[in-house]
């Protein structure tokens, strides 16, 4: 099978720091996989609250996380402080992308690539829901204010 291949932005609209805990370790002494995936979470609600919004309220809507990709590029240990870059890209009518990069804030070495796929939902309905234009917006001024 071959391996995946995640095609990263050259831009980022967001950034910020976390700090690896021993919790996050795993017994080969360094960042454990599920921590990877608890570390792009906590980015992504970052990121929404920076936008004043949270995971059930976007514009109305909730995110739900409809799938993941990550690729190790280099190995974290505790007390590594970790810098995750957010760009947000590939909208489609119900969703888009989040892609994470992870590095380490000191050497500047690559951790990690991931991506997440995230669509709009309505619990009240129990459907997907477009995604909000507002938040659209926002994202893509965001964007364009990052390549600047």
């Amino acid at each position: 099978m071959p391996r995946i291949k995640l095609d990263m932005p050259e831009n980022y609209s967001f950034s910020t720091s976390l700090t690896v805990r021993i919790t996050d370790i795993n017994y080969g002494g360094h960042l454990a996989n599920e921590a990877v995936l608890a570390f792009i979470h906590e980015a992504r609600v970052e990121f929404l609250s920076y936008h004043h919004y949270t995971e059930l309220d976007v514009e109305g809507s909730a995110i739900i996380m409809t799938d993941s990709a990550i690729i190790y590029r280099g190995e974290s240990f505790h007390a590594d402080v970790l810098q995750i870059d957010i760009s947000v890209q590939d909208f489609t009518k119900y969703g888009c992308d989040f892609y994470y990069l992870i590095t380490n804030k000191k050497t500047a070495e690559e951790i990690v690539h991931a991506k997440t796929g995230i669509v709009f939902f309505d619990y009240q309905k129990r459907k997907v829901a477009e995604v909000p234009e507002l938040f659209k917006r926002a994202i893509e001024r965001d964007a364009g204010n990052a390549n600047s």
